[in-house]
């Protein structure tokens, strides 16, 4: 199809949007492995994730086997105040960088919220509810969980109990804001509410936490207050069944107009957004149907797919989750506090972790400044400030792009603009500043967590 026939932005209709979400381990060969009690290294049972997490999310967190699960009614009603969103083409971005190259990002920034994490958030709140819990408690690291999760609580009228990670919780004092403002409780993490955080400080004084840390303190206080359980915005199953509504909706408006991408790109932390976005074409290509090349992006402050291991470990700092088999650089690992952005986990979805070990997809790391020179230069071609999380895919596509203007090839390019970066501009200043500086963790840094791996199951 010709170029001008493409507009910049393909909306779907409501009709058009996805009765279900999907569920690609019913196509994976190799499924995930389960995750397991650290206490008796045997997988973890229905009833041992009870105390943790909501009943029909743990039923979902454990189906490896249905293809599709149908949206609740009040859910896609929810969906609709921001859904479907549109599926970019990148004129403007292509026109600049002078490559042939048609490149399209499906841009999930139009909520408040400033991300993807509203559609697991409605559904993990719509859960809760159903089921008659009090309220929920999580941990967020930049702020988009967490804002996702406040917002859902209050339109259903939860307590919400959020602990932010403390670096972003002082960088990032609007995003804390908008949290209160739609009601949640707002901690620093770690803490000195909770067991675990208290322990953690005597053990790092002066710390800037991790998502490690703070998914603790959401776990401890869930598990001792009566009505009341954890969610998690990225890495467990149940989240990347949710975010297959980015995915399918893009491919929904990609087949409108007979456009099969070549290269699907997505930034990696925990694994939620990219794993929605890649969903249905990981589907495809699962079941030998087409292939296409996928990549993951993440910071080299914090590698967990191009540096570290895939073994089980703990999800959080505290070492009282079960053990998840991942890629991880060791659940004590604890970013640089000059790493601005979110994509601070220490692992990787087991699901994303077990599709890149058996060679689905690839994986690259970015440099902090590299990924803000990228942001700087979409924002001013395409209008939008892109969060940092988000702009490292972005440097990836419009690195693909440079390599089709040097080889002549069209190839389309699709990436995830997970969000806005409105809340993130005490980064953008130390970027235009010229006081962002890169961290990489030397192979002696890695080691330390590396080598306190858990003993490993052997069933």
């Amino acid at each position: 199809m010709e170029n001008q026939k493409i507009p910049y932005k393909i909306y779907l209709n409501e009709d058009e949007m996805p009765k279900n979400w999907y569920n690609v381990r019913a196509d994976m060969k190799v499924k995930p492995a389960p995750l397991v009690n650290p206490g008796t290294l045997q997988p973890m049972t229905a009833a041992d994730l009870a105390p943790v997490f909501c009943d029909e999310l743990i039923a979902q967190e454990l189906d490896n086997d249905t293809r599709e699960v149908p949206i609740p009614d009040e859910i896609r009603g929810f969906y609709k105040m921001y859904r479907p969103s549109p599926l970019v083409r990148a004129y403007c971005l292509e026109e600049k960088l002078k490559t042939p190259a048609h490149i399209y990002y499906k841009f999930e920034g139009n909520n408040t919220s400033g991300s993807h994490k509203l559609n697991s958030a409605i559904a993990q709140a719509y859960y809760a509810k159903k089921q008659g819990l009090k309220g929920v408690t999580t941990e967020t690291g930049a702020g988009q969980w967490g804002t996702a999760l406040s917002m859902a609580c209050a339109y259903l009228d939860l307590d919400c109990k959020v602990y932010m990670v403390k670096v972003s919780y002082e960088q990032k004092p609007f995003r804390r804001e908008v949290m209160r403002t739609y009601g949640a409780s707002v901690t620093p993490s770690p803490s000195m509410e909770t067991n675990v955080g208290r322990k953690i400080l005597a053990e790092h004084p002066g710390t800037t936490g991790s998502l490690g840390c703070a998914i603790s303190e959401a776990v401890e206080v869930a598990t001792s207050n009566p009505g009341y359980r954890y969610v998690l915005g990225s890495v467990l199953n149940q989240v990347l069944l949710h975010q297959s509504v980015i995915g399918l909706e893009t491919k929904i408006a990609l087949d409108k107009y007979g456009i099969v991408p070549d290269i699907i790109i997505g930034c990696a932390g925990g694994g939620s957004n990219l794993g929605g976005l890649i969903a249905p074409f990981m589907g495809e290509k699962l079941r030998g149907e087409r292939d296409y090349r996928i990549i993951a992006v993440e910071p080299a402050s914090c590698p967990s797919f191009t540096r570290g291991k895939f073994a089980y470990d703990f999800c959080d700092t505290g070492m009282i989750c079960p053990l998840a088999k991942m890629y991880t650089l060791g659940a004590g690992f604890i970013p640089s506090p000059n790493h601005a952005g979110g994509l601070r986990f220490h692992g990787m979805s087991p699901v994303l972790s077990q599709l890149y070990h058996d060679g689905y997809m690839e994986a690259v790391s970015a440099e902090q400044t590299a990924v803000f020179e990228a942001a700087e230069f979409f924002a001013r071609t395409e209008g939008i400030l892109p969060a940092p999380e988000s702009s490292h895919a972005i440097k990836a596509a419009i690195d693909e792009a440079n390599k089709c203007r040097e080889t002549g090839e069209a190839k389309n390019i699709v990436f995830g603009l997970t969000g806005t970066g409105y809340f993130d501009l005490v980064a953008y200043e130390q970027f235009n500043n010229g006081t962002m500086t890169d961290h990489i963790p030397t192979d002696e840094e890695l080691a330390v967590g590396l080598n306190a791996l858990p003993p490993q199951p052997t069933f």
